[in-house]
């Protein structure tokens, strides 16, 4: 009876813990789509395809460009089911949050996922339909590719990613090499008996 009042008290705590990064997940998200889908309608309002406005000469422009495919324009004959990865990635993410316990996890997925939305609303809402929505980009990289805000939220969280796994940091904050030496302290035998 005790153990079960235990377990249910430390469920409570974990899930108060949550909360906050939960939070600061949605914030996040929500605040990259708002600059994404703000700064998306300025690009459209405001300049022209055949006329690219440098801001570091050649090496950073703002060149409007509508992308049915992925990065690099990769895949644009497919945009559907760049529609359904996008749509994928969102129910991946709001499921994996539930196990959130790292503020950089918190960190990563809200850029994440606020990108992957970013990118989402456009397949969704814009020309030529539902689905098969051309991407609005505006930030050419010299004349490597094209991206807009929500492809910057995406490749941070990726960098982001890759560092907190290489690290050891699991999605619910315990680090991985922690975790092997802590099972590894419970196999031994107390007192180090045997040992010569």
């Amino acid at each position: 009876m005790q153990a079960a009042a235990g377990a249910s008290v430390a469920t409570g705590t974990g899930s108060a813990r949550r909360r906050p990064l939960t939070v600061a997940l949605v914030v996040l998200t929500l605040a990259v789509l708002a600059v994404d889908q703000a700064t998306k309608a300025l690009a459209v309002a405001r300049l022209r395809p055949d006329d690219p406005v440098p801001l570091v000469g050649e090496l950073l422009q703002l060149h409007l460009i509508r992308n049915p495919g992925a990065a690099f324009s990769l895949g644009t004959g497919a945009t559907w089911v760049l529609t359904v990865v996008a749509a994928v990635i969102v129910v991946v993410v709001v499921r994996s949050a539930r196990r959130l316990g790292s503020r950089a996890w918190a960190v990563a997925l809200g850029l994440l996922l606020g990108g992957a939305l970013g990118n989402l609303v456009d397949r969704l809402v814009r020309t030529p339909g539902l689905g098969r929505g051309h991407v609005v980009d505006f930030i050419a990289y010299g004349h490597l590719f094209i991206g807009n805000v929500a492809d910057v939220a995406i490749v941070v969280a990726a960098a982001l990613m890759a560092l907190l796994s290489l690290r050891g940091v699991g999605l619910d904050g315990r680090r991985g090499d922690r975790q092997a030496a802590g099972s590894a302290d419970a196999a031994e035998p107390e007192g180090g008996a045997g040992r010569g």
